[in-house]
């Protein structure tokens, strides 16, 4: 069994890169000698993550796209493509979420959560499919949530958005297979971004979820990039339609 987790020659995808976990996914594939496409809307962070990953020497460009518009996918894909020759690993990790109670809930703000994150990684993954089927093959990874297996109060739409990304992943990884193409999926657990501050930043919310993790601390983004880069690697060659957990026992309690 292969325990390679080089990457040299290859080209990632990585959407929403431009701050947290993304940013640390770049830069872990990039260590693993990846060269990196940064989509996001936040076209200053793209940039600097793009900075970044140049620092460990591999080539790296950003584009400002907003995943959710397929035009916007499609030119993401071939700009990507057209700067850095190829594309062998895409890595869905934009998203989206609002804490609230459901009854609180707006229409739109369930829409635009659901538009970020299932009708974009779909789009991007689309996209990027019928590339990697011209080459032979490539990696699809989806950032989801150790919360697609499991409930918690005031984060409903986000957890529903995710459980359906989770399944998801399990169809493209049916029906791409075939093409040599992998699709799994990493679902953190409370991890130190900005993202997730409101939770692990306030004492008495971070203290309320620490109490049922094992391992009784936040991930940190580093983490997470970790079990991306084992997926994107060819040890994990016969890995398709799973879902990694990294969550410090968050779900085996």
């Amino acid at each position: 069994m292969s325990t390679n987790h080089e990457l040299t020659g290859r080209v990632a995808i990585v959407t929403g890169g431009a701050t947290g976990i993304g940013r640390a996914i770049a830069l872990t594939l990039a260590r693993a000698g990846a060269d990196i496409a940064i989509a996001d809307i936040d076209s200053e962070g793209a940039k600097e993550t793009v900075k970044l990953v140049e620092q460990e020497g591999r080539r790296a460009m950003a584009v400002e796209a907003d995943i959710t518009r397929s035009d916007d996918v499609e030119r993401a894909v071939e700009e990507s493509i057209g700067a850095l020759g190829r594309i062998d690993i895409l890595v869905n990790n934009a998203g989206r979420s609002y804490m609230r109670p459901l009854l609180d809930f707006r229409e739109d703000a369930w829409d635009s959560i659901f538009a970020a994150n299932c009708k974009g990684p779909f789009l991007m993954s689309r996209a990027a499919a019928r590339k990697m089927i011209e080459q032979g093959g490539g990696r699809i990874i989806n950032i989801t949530t150790s919360g697609a297996e499991r409930a918690t109060a005031g984060m409903g739409p986000y957890l529903v958005s995710k459980a359906a990304l989770k399944m998801l992943t399990m169809c493209m990884a049916a029906e791409w297979a075939q093409h040599n193409i992998n699709v799994n999926a990493v679902g953190p657990g409370l991890t130190r971004t900005e993202f997730s501050k409101p939770i692990w930043d306030h004492p008495e919310r971070a203290k309320a979820y620490l109490r049922g993790v094992p391992k009784g601390r936040v991930a940190e983004p580093e983490e997470i990039a970790d079990a991306v880069l084992f997926l994107a690697s060819d040890a994990a060659d016969f890995v398709t339609g799973h879902s990694l957990y990294v969550d410090g026992g968050y779900l085996c309690v």
